[in-house]
């Protein structure tokens, strides 16, 4: 009996594996992620639109690369595809405002700029914590 359940949990544990790999495998074909952490409530910050601007040559303009909104989780993982030539020096615009409109909070942020620089074909995870009046960043994985 005991060796049945352990063979029917190994075969279940292969079953869990086989369906949780392809999300890891969609997740690196990206090199880069941001999210959300809301520190007053103490959760992600779903439904915040964010944009994604490269720099141009020229050190000054920005090109508009790509746009999101976050899940449930706060999270948009699907910014530039890996494999391509991705060095540069980019900004993610989080349009924090309606965000904080909508728990009727005042906040002095009506969006959050982050530039940062890519230099290799690592991935780039760039989160934020926010609150109506302060927020911070720093480079994830």
């Amino acid at each position: 009996m005991l060796k049945r359940l352990c063979l029917a949990l190994c075969i279940a544990g292969g079953c869990l594996c086989t369906f949780a790999a392809p999300e890891s495998t969609a997740a690196e074909q990206y090199q880069l992620s941001t999210h959300i952490l809301d520190v007053n409530r103490g959760t992600p910050a779903p439904g915040v639109p964010i944009i994604l601007f490269r720099q141009k040559a020229d050190g000054i303009s920005w090109t508009r690369i790509a746009a999101g909104v976050t899940d449930r989780n706060g999270r948009i993982g699907n910014f530039l595809p890996a494999g391509n030539a991705n060095n540069g020096i980019y900004k993610l615009k989080f349009e924090t405002g309606n965000y904080f409109r909508e728990q009727k909070l005042n906040s002095i942020y009506p969006f959050v700029e982050v530039v940062f620089e890519i230099k290799d074909n690592g991935h780039y995870h760039i989160p934020i914590t926010i609150s109506a009046n302060g927020y911070a960043t720093y480079r994830g994985n």
